[in-house]
């Protein structure tokens, strides 16, 4: 029984999996924001505990290997070391774990300073969209979107 859970957790269906399991909390932060299942499951930890998890368990599987960390902190030394650290399937999806965490926690930032400005709901829809696809130019569409509608600019809130 657990072989067979340990085989069907491949690398492709852990990317099929978490693909399909952000677009949940997203659909809450587009079209549920204000209700109490969003405050607990999206706009909280919960979502990034689960993520880290997956995290935990790739790098358990990476290190049954026998592959040296320390050979990661090379990707910073030129764009051929980063192209040999993504050979491997597994650095991929961690890096897509990385990418999937950051976008959704920029979104759940942009749902609750929306909603702490009473700024309206369709004005941040689409900047809430942009940040599922290209995270910080859904960040800076927000941030003009704010200005406007707050009437001040504020760098660090």
């Amino acid at each position: 029984m657990i072989d067979q859970i340990y085989n069907f957790f491949s690398i492709e269906m852990i990317y099929i999996w978490l693909n399909f399991g952000v677009l949940p909390f997203w659909f809450m932060l587009l079209f549920f924001p204000q209700t109490k299942i969003c405050k607990i499951f999206v706009t909280s930890v919960f979502p990034f505990l689960v993520l880290a998890i997956i995290d935990l368990y790739l790098i358990f599987e990476i290190s049954k290997k026998g592959f040296n960390f320390f050979d990661i902190f090379n990707l910073y030394l030129n764009i051929n070391e980063l192209l040999n650290l993504f050979s491997d399937n597994n650095y991929i999806i961690i890096f897509w774990i990385h990418f999937l965490a950051i976008n959704l926690f920029c979104g759940s930032w942009i749902t609750k300073d929306y909603q702490k400005i009473n700024m309206p709901k369709s004005l941040v829809f689409f900047p809430i969209i942009l940040t599922y696809f290209i995270g910080p130019i859904g960040i800076v569409v927000y941030w003009f979107f704010r200005i406007f509608f707050s009437k001040k600019i504020d760098l660090y809130d």
